[in-house]
């Protein structure tokens, strides 16, 4: 068993800025991208921030950052990144094309309760960072996984610089989502990556 931190359903590209009908932005997660078509029967290629990519299609319909569309997914098969689907209305190779870029959002209401230890990215997102006793070091500007854990993106409140830290519980000992900080054990190597 790892130390490192769960994070079932992820949004790794910031908070969401679109709004569902009546929907704050706090309201909606980012589950994936339509990052491109496939095929020539209007299949898309979708870049997926869930656990499980196929779980892109699970929780209903989908809706685009301003909330004024809705799509239904049929997943066809998994792919590098995420999944094959077809979008609902969507029937030729030119439709598909057109939604390269689409971010796809649900309701937060829709999705599971994360458990013990475990964020979602869409949470972590925006959160101050602090050193253990409490000074600041910056902000959270993403959470990225390259294949051995998540790591959180953190932008120096000083300098402006970006670092990568590791997201186990030696090095982020504490989040506080109610507080909005994550307290962080910055090893010494990175101090000097801030400055």
């Amino acid at each position: 068993m790892t130390d490192s931190r769960k994070t079932p359903t992820t949004n790794s590209k910031g908070r969401p800025e679109g709004r569902g009908e009546g929907a704050r932005p706090s309201d909606l997660v980012c589950l994936g991208r339509i990052s491109g078509s496939h095929g020539v029967r209007g299949a898309v290629r979708i870049q997926t921030y869930t656990d499980r990519p196929e779980d892109v299609a699970a929780y209903g319909p989908l809706v685009s950052e301003t909330g004024d569309r809705s799509y239904q997914l049929t997943v066809q098969r998994p792919a590098k990144s995420g999944v094959i689907a077809l979008v609902g209305g969507v029937d030729d190779r030119d439709a598909a094309q057109a939604l390269k870029g689409t971010r796809l959002f649900v309701e937060r209401e829709v999705l599971p309760a994360a458990g013990d230890g475990e964020f979602y990215h869409a949470d972590l997102i925006g959160m101050k960072a602090v050193r253990v006793d409490g000074a600041p070091l910056g902000e959270i500007i993403a959470v990225q996984n390259f294949g051995a854990g998540d790591v959180l993106e953190l932008r120096a409140e000083n300098s402006g610089k970006t670092v990568m830290v590791p997201f186990s519980r030696g090095v982020v000992p504490e989040v506080d989502l109610a507080g909005g900080t994550v307290r962080i054990d910055l090893p010494d190597s990175l101090n000097e990556d801030l400055d």
